[in-house]
């Protein structure tokens, strides 16, 4: 899968490297319950079918936990986009967050020409992430986040390729904690999924979802 590989630094840094396991750091047992059931809610999410979503490394020395996950948009043989998503969980809080959760996503795609020339283009892919969270009716604290979009202009040796751009959206926001002391991971996933399938252009999930805006088709999508 080419799933995004990124990583944010506004976790808690300078921490000693804890022991890491397949999708989470530290033994899960031992994990403190909201925690656990926070990784149980990301598992048992059901997702719409073109996203391939599977567990995967996440960052060391952020947070005291972490729980990782990585997704492809998927038509047919091609990657319309990929993403990655990381839970970060400090027990004991952390200032810049303003909580004890955490959520770290890279999100990227290719893009049209045209499209990614458009100067409204980083506001309005902010606000697609705003807006899934929004629609999904969850509330959330401390966004941030950076949207980039660049062009690769190919020459020589290479020169009968076409040039190519490509929208990169990094964000992380606090997940706001609920019965237990746990987010509702499930939905926080479902609308980072919705931002996936809004930045690979594909039609919305729903009737309910008919006003969403979406990125046209693009050009040449990797395959698989």
């Amino acid at each position: 899968m080419a799933a995004a590989q990124g990583r944010r630094s506004d976790g808690a840094g300078g921490m000693d490297e804890p022991k890491e396991t397949e999708g989470g750091v530290g033994h899960e047992e031992a994990a403190p319950p909201p925690f656990r059931a926070a990784v149980e809610a990301l598992r048992a999410a059901r997702l719409r079918p073109q996203i391939v979503v599977e567990p995967t490394r996440p960052p060391q020395r952020l947070a005291p936990y972490a729980y990782a996950l990585e997704a492809t948009v998927v038509d047919g043989d091609q990657d319309l986009a990929d993403g990655r998503l990381v839970l970060l969980h400090d027990p004991a809080g952390h200032e810049a967050w303003r909580g004890t959760f955490r959520l770290v996503t890279l999100v990227r795609a290719e893009l049209e020409p045209e499209m990614a020339a458009d100067p409204l283009l980083p506001e309005v892919c902010w606000s697609w992430l705003t807006g899934a969270l929004q629609a999904r009716g969850l509330t959330y604290g401390e966004p941030s986040g950076t949207v980039t979009r660049a062009s690769s202009h190919y020459f020589g040796g290479l020169a009968t390729r076409p040039s190519a751009s490509q929208i990169e959206i990094r964000a992380s926001w606090t997940p706001r904690e609920g019965l237990g002391g746990a987010p509702d991971t499930a939905a926080h996933l479902a609308a980072w999924c919705d931002l996936l399938a809004q930045v690979a252009g594909l039609p919305p999930a729903g009737p309910g979802d008919a006003s969403v805006v979406t990125l046209p088709q693009r050009r040449g999508p990797q395959s698989r």
